[in-house]
Order: structure tokens, then C-alpha cells, then sequence
């Protein structure tokens, strides 16, 4: 063989291997979004024609679902499809339910009901175990109790898994964020309605109940939207624009309304093959629901 000739066929497998390389490597993009009462149980078509719009534009590969009030498997199947997926899974067709939809096929592990407000759903899909939750609104006790029963499903999953996330609505408080909740006085406001309430609402002590999140944070599962975003204004999952006229509130009175509710918490494989990840917070969702979502991305090896 000439040399012309070896470095021709050098060149080509070069070609060949960085190529490989890349169809092996891909970005997962992943967003929760909780919807707000299933687009006010079914009758605001408007607003669910503008959120599959904003989901279309996003061209994520796995979306996770809460308060899909009023929602049959038909329904989800209708938003799946008007951002690109073919595969779709809805926990239950009564009361707040949570869903996922994918790329890719989608092999449901467990609806979980028992032990749950709202219930759960596990399923697996792009090699990922997934825990779509939305945990108790009103309790810090329930909400405990809510994440034991997670946890005990989580160390059962990563027997066989390195890569798992629970991600969804989790109506509770990160201790990562407490400096910004003392700077704006964010329990403040909470006392009047969580009076004498205790262990059974919102407040414990008059503080803000970090126990929840602590313990996703100590099995351990890893918070990727902290890991890129440091400032309650960028970190705000609730609540949205929409809820300002609801409540009478200016924009920058809403601001010191901000709280972290929503989030996405991965393994630790999953977490190293973090990129990215933001919460959508922005313009272009500010009327979409009372919740923003929350997206990461991650590099996996297909």
C-alpha cells in the first residue's frame, strides 16, 4: 500500500470512529412541568394550545407531568404527539394524576397509589428509571411520610439501575435555598394561613421544613438545577405570573413571593453526565401556568 493510499484509509477510519463517537453520545433533554389543574380541568383549551406550542419549541426527549386534572390516556396522547412523542403513560384518570411521555418506548415499572396524596408513577425509558411525583400541598407530615415511601422504592431501583431521578412537584423547600428565604422573610407570609397548624401544614416552628428534600439529598440524589443556578430569581418554580392578578400582586411583589418547589434530583451517574439545566421562568411562560418548569440535560451513551 502506497502512502496516498494508507492515508486515505487513515482518514476514513478517523472519520469513521469520531463519528461512532458521536451517534453514541447524545443530549437527554428533560422537563417537568406541573400544568395547573389540567388547564382548569379541561376547559382553558387556549392555554393548552400555548403550552404544547412552548413544549414544541423545546424539543425535549422526556416530559414529566403533574396535575393532569380531568385527563384520560386519549388526552395524553394528544399532547404527546403534538411535541413529537409516541410514547405516553398517565398514572390514574381521577383526581391530580402525573404523566410521562418519551422518544422512546416506555416500560412502566409501578403506579404507586398506596401511601401517596396524589400517587406516583416509576417508569423506564431511554435506559432511565424515572419517578414522576407531586407530593402533598398542605402537610409536612404527609409529605414525609410520602418520601419514605419513595425512598424505599428508590433503594430498590438502583439494584439494578445506576441511573434514576425523581422529578415532579414536591411542594417542599430545599436547604440549599434557605439564605434566600430568610433575606425576603418568605415564612412571614405563610404564618396567617398555616396558624397553629404544625407538623400538619406548611410551617413547623415557624420555619420552613427542609426534612423532605434533605432526605432525596442523603439516600443521595443530586439537585442539578442548583448546580447551575445560584439566584431565587433564576431558581423560582412558583409562583408564576399567572397567579399575580389571582392574588393582586405587582411583579416585584411576586418576586419575593419566589419558592422552589419543582425540581429534578438524579443519581450520581446521572448527575456527572449533567450539561445543563434551567428553570423556565422567563416571559414565554409566564401565563402558561402557575407553575414554571424546570429542564436538565444530560449526555448519554446510547
Amino acid at each position: 500500500m502506497n502512502k496516498k493510499s494508507l492515508f486515505l484509509v487513515l482518514h476514513l477510519l478517523l472519520i469513521s470512529i469520531f463519528s461512532f463517537s458521536q451517534d453514541e453520545e447524545k443530549t437527554l433533554k428533560v422537563i417537568s412541568y406541573n400544568i395547573w389543574n389540567g388547564f382548569d380541568w379541561g376547559k382553558d383549551q387556549a392555554r393548552r394550545a400555548e403550552l404544547q406550542s412552548w413544549m414544541t419549541t423545546q424539543q425535549p426527549d422526556v416530559v414529566a407531568l403533574q396535575e393532569l386534572c380531568k385527563y384520560t390516556p386519549e388526552k395524553l396522547k394528544e399532547d404527546a404527539k403534538a411535541w413529537g412523542h409516541e410514547y405516553y403513560v398517565l398514572l390514574k384518570e381521577d383526581g391530580y394524576s402525573v404523566g410521562l411521555t418519551s422518544r422512546f418506548p416506555i416500560e412502566v415499572k409501578e403506579k404507586i397509589k398506596e401511601g401517596m396524596h396524589h400517587g406516583a408513577l416509576h417508569c423506564k425509558t431511554a435506559g432511565i428509571d424515572f419517578l414522576v411525583v407531586h407530593l402533598h400541598p398542605g402537610s409536612i407530615k404527609r409529605r414525609r411520610e410520602e418520601a419514605g415511601v419513595l425512598l424505599e422504592k428508590l433503594t430498590e431501583i438502583r439494584k439494578d439501575n445506576t441511573r434514576f431521578m425523581v422529578l415532579g412537584d414536591f411542594n417542599a423547600h430545599s436547604p440549599f435555598d434557605d439564605h434566600f428565604y430568610r433575606e425576603n422573610k418568605f415564612a412571614d407570609h405563610l404564618k396567617k394561613s398555616n396558624h397553629d397548624n404544625d407538623i400538619n401544614g406548611n410551617l413547623l416552628y415557624s420555619e420552613l421544613d427542609y426534612a423532605v428534600i434533605s432526605e432525596f439529598l442523603a439516600f443521595p440524589l443530586y439537585d442539578v438545577i442548583h448546580k447551575y443556578i445560584l439566584s431565587m430569581n433564576k431558581l423560582g418554580t412558583f409562583p408564576a405570573m399567572a397567579l399575580a392578578s389571582v392574588n393582586n400582586l405587582s411583579f416585584e411583589n411576586l418576586l419575593k413571593r419566589y419558592e422552589r418547589i419543582d425540581y429534578i434530583l438524579a443519581s450520581s451517574a446521572l448527575y456527572e453526565s449533567c450539561v445543563s439545566a434551567i428553570v423556565h421562568n422567563e416571559k414565554a411562560n409566564w401565563f402558561l401556568s402557575d407553575h414554571y418548569p424546570v429542564e436538565a440535560n444530560f449526555k448519554i451513551e446510547k
